[in-house]
Formats: structure tokens, sequence, C-alpha cells
């Protein structure tokens, strides 16, 4: 037990940050949910917001009780890296990438984008450790193996 206890720690901090984060988009939905979405210039906000916020939740419960933990994890890895792109490269560029525009800040560049990731960041690598844990293997077929 005492081996796993630091795995089974990142497994409840992630569960329960991306769950309430989505249970956020709904309860908060101007704040957190569409109308968040819609000013960072998602398309189809209306129906972006919610389909997300179903993810995070539903996969931050499998990290949490870890099922299918390497599953939901590699849904949630596309959602913090589509935060991490859409909210968080603008401000280490200083500019608009594609339509997506950086927040009003006093400050750009590599240490405002560190300062703003903070979060974003620790979610990813303690995503990338839970799918390390889970044991998911990655293989690419060859085309001689056949089914």
């Amino acid at each position: 037990m005492r081996r796993e206890l630091p795995m089974i720690l990142i497994r409840v901090i992630v569960g329960l940050v991306f769950s309430i984060e989505g249970i956020l988009k709904f309860v908060r939905p101007e704040e957190l949910g569409t109308g968040r979405f819609a000013a960072i210039g998602l398309p189809f906000p209306h129906l972006l917001a919610p389909f997300v916020g179903g993810v995070e939740i539903i996969c931050g419960a499998a990290v949490l009780f870890n099922f299918f933990a390497g599953d939901a994890t590699l849904a949630l890895l596309v959602v913090i890296l589509t935060a991490l792109v859409t909210t968080k490269l603008p401000i280490l560029l200083g500019s608009r990438f594609g339509p997506f525009s950086p927040p009003a800040l006093h400050h750009y560049g590599w240490l405002s984008f560190f300062h703003e990731a903070r979060t974003d960041l620790s979610m990813l690598f303690a995503l990338v450790a839970i799918l390390i844990d889970s044991g998911m293997q990655f293989r690419r077929r060859r085309w001689y193996q056949g089914n």
C-alpha cells in the first residue's frame, strides 16, 4: 500500500480537479462554460462546452476510482492540451495564435506563461504519470501481422 500511495494521491487530485471543473461548466456556464468558450474563440461553444464538461466529469471520476484510468487519461490529455494551446500559448507568444487572443496582462513571455499555466502544466504531468502507471501500451501494428 505504501508504494501505491503516491499514485493514489495523484489520481485523487487529478480526478477531483477535472470532475469539479466539469461540474462548474454546467453550474456557471457564462463564466466557465459556454461563455468562456465563446470568449476564447472556440467553435460551437454551446455544444462544445457541455461536451467538454461531460468528458471532464466522467473521465475525472474514472481516474479518481481507477476505472479505465488509462483511457480516461487520454481523453483528459486532449482537454488539457487544448486548454494550453487556446489560453496559454498566446500568453507565451504575447500575440494572437490563430483565433486565440492573449488576455490583458502586464507581461507576456516565458515567465508569464509559466505563472498562468502552472495548474494546467501540473495536470498535464500528472496525467502523463497516470498514463504511464496504467500500463497502457502503444504499439504500431505491422502490415504483415494481419488481424
